[in-house]
């Protein structure tokens, strides 16, 4: 494994109109690790996320990708590092079918050949096929939480960010996404997975991270 971390945030200062959220939080990722974010609702999970993505601005600490800084360089940018991004909303476009929605960011970085990374989406998510013609409005929650993984993979070659994928999700579904997830692992793929609590993926994940009102948890 690398010396160098993936993902390297420290101590970092965030907020939201005005609203101070991450209070010097501090987060590392190393090549191939699954890695929990846990808190409760409102600890400024979804924030961290947002910030490694790049949709939020640092405003004090650092953020290092593989070494180099990530600072300044917006969220298409970042996605183009291979950084993909399932957020807790899902984010689907609803009249847009599930393939099409799978495809969006392999259309607005045209840098990875679409039908490869389509096919390896399917292999890894093979119940989306039969559904890829469907509109995503149609789609039951954790449907539609399979869908926004795909799409997540389909740019994320190198890191995951996966903000509560568990969430108001049934049991079968969440148990699925579990199994996809874990068979990542070995993929030298990293994964940052935020959720509530470790119910779901204590078993699978290298490392966790407990985050409180913006904090580490001592």
């Amino acid at each position: 494994m690398s010396a160098t971390p993936l993902i390297h945030l420290e101590s970092a200062q965030v907020s939201i109109q005005n609203v101070e959220i991450l209070r010097g939080l501090s987060l590392t990722i190393a090549p191939g690790q699954l890695v929990g974010l846990i808190g409760r609702n409102g600890a400024g999970k979804t924030t961290v996320m947002r910030t490694l993505m790049g949709h939020l601005t640092l405003l004090g600490g650092s953020l290092n990708f593989d070494g180099k800084t990530l600072q300044g360089q917006a969220a298409h940018e970042r996605a183009r590092l291979g950084i993909g991004y399932m957020p807790e909303d899902r984010g689907l476009v609803p009249e847009l079918t599930v393939e099409e929605n799978i495809c969006v960011p392999l259309w607005a970085q045209p840098v990875l050949p679409l039908k490869e990374r389509l096919e390896f989406v399917y292999q890894v998510l093979p119940e989306l096929l039969p559904m890829r013609e469907r509109k995503a409005m149609l789609l039951s929650g954790g449907q539609q939480k399979m869908v926004a993984l795909a799409r997540a993979l389909t740019i994320g070659q190198r890191l995951l960010l996966l903000d509560e994928p568990f969430e108001g999700v049934a049991p079968a579904l969440s148990q699925r996404l579990s199994e996809v997830v874990g068979g990542l692992r070995g993929s030298g793929l990293s994964v940052l997975i935020s959720q509530s609590d470790q119910n779901h993926a204590s078993s699978m994940l290298d490392a966790t991270v407990v985050i409180e009102r913006g904090a580490n948890l001592a």
